[in-house]
């Protein structure tokens, strides 16, 4: 059967705009099978617009069945979006963070923690009216605060923030609806992550 894999978070998880094998999760997975870590493609709980906890309570409804042997967590963007206050996701977020490696059970190094990416470098956002001054700075704050969170539980953490802004203007990179990422921006998302990925898995201790 393989390993199993939960992948837990908002737009960008579930691949709004893209096919079930573009999403980074799913493509990530492929990706270490290739690399001969026999990891099934994942049990998704995201929603696009879902906030942290609007993620904690779609958990609470599913109630995933672990423990699983790989567990990834990217959320926060919707917070920053709504103009959530920062003070509010690091609660948030820990708590989510705590929840993910319970469903690793317990194991801090079969967990992967993803950055959001800046979504006033898309089209959506060029139009958007609103200061994309302040969506990059807020993006940079919330995702430290979520990067220094999962480095005190021990949870990996990938930054993959700069390829949304290095990137965002190769129209193939994004999706059709001119703001989420593309099958092939997913691809950089998960060759990023894949080394980390890699490494957590090859491990039996």
């Amino acid at each position: 059967m393989g390993l199993s894999y939960l992948a837990l978070g908002d737009s960008y998880t579930i691949g709004e705009a893209v096919a079930v094998d573009g999403r980074w999760p799913h493509q990530l997975a492929a990706a270490l099978r290739t690399q001969g870590i026999d990891l099934a493609d994942p049990q998704t709980i995201a929603t696009t617009g879902w906030t942290t906890d609007e993620l904690d309570a779609g958990i609470d409804q599913v109630a995933p069945r672990g423990p699983f042997d790989f567990v990834s967590l990217l959320i926060g963007v919707n917070n920053q979006y709504r103009e959530r206050p920062l003070d509010e996701y690091q609660v948030q977020f820990q708590a989510l963070l705590q929840r993910a490696i319970g469903f690793a059970g317990g194991r801090v190094d079969h967990v992967l923690v993803l950055s959001f990416p800046d979504w006033g470098t898309t089209p959506y956002g060029a139009g958007s009216g609103r200061d994309l001054a302040r969506v990059e700075l807020e993006t940079d704050e919330f995702n430290a605060a979520a990067e220094v969170i999962s480095s005190q539980q021990g949870v990996a953490f990938v930054d993959i923030t700069d390829i949304s802004r290095d990137n965002s203007a190769d129209p193939t990179m994004i999706a059709e609806d001119g703001l989420h990422p593309s099958a092939r921006m997913y691809a950089l998302w998960s060759a990023r992550a894949l080394p980390v990925a890699a490494h957590l898995l090859g491990r039996t201790d």
